[in-house]
């Protein structure tokens, strides 16, 4: 198709994670750098402020692995799904956008990706009195053994076939189920690649130590 490049020859790539949906940064193309895009199949801007085509992770590692381009209605803008290697922002955060600007008083859109990321500025950024800062605090030990109480309360509240009981236990066990995985480095795409590739709603996989 035929797409419309502003005067400068650009176009804005809005890059998104294939696996979260999460928009991980704003950048822009010029035909060049889209051709090198689709070529390499990896991400490739014009940067702006030097002037000249900049691939993503040419020197931090963090490469983008392109999924799929596509054009909005008028053919003036991109979305970019990737698969990507590290975090997308120079921060080193994973997106780009991270500073609030308005949220909306509707408990503003929670998501696990969300849940994640507070979590993770518990351990990056301390806050004296947080429960989760407490927990990092006191270590993996302290971390599974929350982890194995929660799990016990899930199972209780199942076992009575108590709903409202079981729903506030699984929120209780998720969420320290999260801190295990910021604790650990593991991620939510990390979770979401493997409930992908098991097909696990139909088939019963057994897990065999990886030697």
């Amino acid at each position: 198709m035929e797409l419309k490049f502003d005067a400068n020859g650009l176009i804005p790539a809005i890059v998104q994670d294939h696996y979260t949906k999460e928009v991980l940064t704003l950048a822009y193309m010029n035909a060049e750098s889209l051709a090198i895009t689709i070529d390499e199949g990896r991400t490739c801007f014009w940067s702006r402020s030097r002037q000249e085509l900049w691939r993503k992770g040419e020197t931090s590692g963090n490469v983008q692995h392109v999924v799929s381009i596509t054009a909005d209605c008028d053919a003036d803008a991109l979305v970019v799904e990737v698969v990507k290697d590290g975090p997308a922002c120079h921060t080193g955060a994973e997106s780009c956008f991270f500073q609030p600007v308005y949220l909306s008083d509707a408990l503003k859109a929670f998501s696990y990706e969300g849940l994640y990321q507070l979590i993770k500025g518990r351990k990056t950024d301390p806050k004296e009195g947080s429960y989760t800062t407490y927990l990092f605090e006191k270590g993996l030990d302290k971390i599974l053994k929350k982890v194995g109480e929660e799990c016990t309360e899930v199972i209780i509240g199942g076992r009575k076939e108590d709903r409202d009981e079981t729903i506030y236990e699984i929120a209780d066990l998720t969420y320290h189920v999260m801190v295990l995985m910021v604790q650990m480095g593991i991620t939510v795409e990390d979770i979401t690649r493997e409930l992908e590739k098991r097909h696990v709603v139909d088939h019963k996989v057994k897990q065999e130590r990886m030697r």
